[in-house]
């Protein structure tokens, strides 16, 4: 799919580790009202945030930050054992207001332009389908985008990332949801979890719930309560084993 580039250089950037690869592409959301407050902001020195790219709702995409540099994109992040996840990874910032100011569904124009983007920057760098992440899956305790409207099985149609194969059941297929016990339970899902890469605690600052929240937020956004039920269990099995 094709899209615009545009010119739109950030000061906000470094080096990137000697001899690291890039092997994570990281989706955000914006949160902010503008595309032009947002590009605004990741090209301010004082605010010492950026990203590689961003894709405005028309489909244009700006760049930011050279791929081999290190954007600020990520902060505080964890994913397979690693910290620091801006050492590794590509960010792009989907332009959207975000559920501070009116969370709204992302545009055709702009998910077609990322699909042709992303497809561009797995041809250059070897980045797994599991690498594939959300802002929200590398920082649970504090982030939340980009939220339960991005389309992540469109995303994994087109060869983007991973969705669940064969489909998951739907809830009502599976016993009913039950609350999350202490012990065995607990135990189990941080296990999962974590396999599939997910930070645990006490390798995140809050509880099991936000990690099984933002897992629900990127795999079973119809519902995000942080409960374990059965139909989780059953995608993230489905998941592992793939």
């Amino acid at each position: 799919m094709s899209y615009h580039l545009v010119d739109c250089r950030s000061p906000n950037h470094d080096a990137r580790p000697a001899g690291t690869a890039i092997d994570m592409l990281v989706l955000h959301y914006t949160g902010m009202r503008t595309a032009d407050e947002a590009l605004a902001r990741l090209c301010d020195p004082a605010a010492k945030v950026s990203a590689h790219y961003t894709v405005d709702r028309t489909g244009r995409v700006y760049a930011l930050v050279p791929e081999e540099r290190r954007a600020w994109h990520a902060g505080v992040s964890f994913w397979a054992g690693r910290e620091r996840v801006n050492d590794c990874s590509i960010g792009i910032e989907l332009v959207n207001p975000g559920h501070e100011f009116g969370y709204v569904p992302f545009t055709d124009e702009q998910i077609g332009a990322l699909i042709g983007l992303a497809r561009e920057i797995l041809a250059r760098h070897p980045i797994p389908a599991a690498r594939v992440l959300g802002h929200s899956d590398v920082a649970p305790a504090r982030k939340t985008d980009p939220g339960e409207f991005f389309p992540w099985q469109r995303l994994a149609e087109a060869g983007i990332g991973i969705w669940p194969s064969p489909s998951p059941p739907s809830r009502g297929e599976v016993e009913a949801p039950k609350a999350l016990r202490a012990g065995g339970d607990a135990e189990a899902i941080a296990q999962s979890l974590s396999r599939f890469g997910y930070g645990v605690p006490p390798q995140v600052d809050g509880p099991l719930e936000i990690v099984i929240a933002a897992f629900q937020r990127h795999f079973r956004p119809s519902c995000i309560d942080g409960v374990a039920d059965a139909q989780c269990t059953a995608i993230l099995a489905s998941l592992n084993a793939r």
